[in-house]
């Protein structure tokens, strides 16, 4: 149960737990980082023009490349 649990999904990326941990809250930083350019675009249309889809692309771009 463990082994499913914690230790199954990582390896299918060839990482560690601490390893996919890390990459995953490095991951939710960058969302929570787009998701704020968003929201300050929102009200202020001349800031943040291309800053949330670039961050988007950047993280597609890295999870799209990873494990192989």
């Amino acid at each position: 149960m463990f082994q499913r649990i914690f230790l199954a999904h990582p390896a299918t990326v060839d990482e560690t737990f601490f390893q996919h941990m890390l990459f995953a809250l490095r991951f939710a930083a960058s969302l929570f980082a787009a998701a704020g350019a968003a929201l300050v675009h929102a009200f202020v249309p001349c800031l943040f023009e291309k800053t949330a889809s670039r961050i988007i692309a950047r993280l597609y771009h890295r999870l799209h490349n990873r494990g192989h």
